[in-house]
């Protein structure tokens, strides 16, 4: 049996390479997209279990993507979580105000993270 598919949204190669190690070796399908119209398109056509989102983003931001998902009838119920290097508390009450169902950040512990996504799937 497959395990949950996981989009992961990243325009960073070195932390792409950081979030997906982690999925690939507990058994996750992982896909990817490396601005947020990719994103957008990956998350309606491939419709993840999760995305786990960045947040600063060429083409559409993080906030923009999430907000768009969770709106749209058909990828409401993709779980997100927000991971990014924005730290302050405004930028995680935005995130949740945008419809994430998580906020980590960068740099982030492997344990808290694989944690996290097993949490919300």
């Amino acid at each position: 049996m497959a395990k949950h598919k996981i989009l992961v949204v990243e325009d960073s190669p070195t932390n792409m390479i950081l979030m997906i190690g982690p999925l690939t070796e507990a058994g996750y399908q992982v896909i990817t997209a490396v601005d947020g119209e990719e994103a957008l398109e990956k998350a309606t056509g491939e419709h993840p279990d999760l995305i786990i989102l960045d947040v600063i983003l060429p083409k559409k931001n993080g906030f923009q993507v999430c907000r768009q998902l969770k709106t749209a009838p058909d990828t409401q119920d993709i779980k997100i979580i927000m991971l990014t290097s924005k730290t302050q508390d405004s930028d995680r009450f935005w995130g949740t105000k945008q419809g994430a169902d998580g906020y980590m950040t960068k740099p982030f512990d492997t344990g808290e993270y694989l944690q996290a996504i097993a949490d919300l799937l």
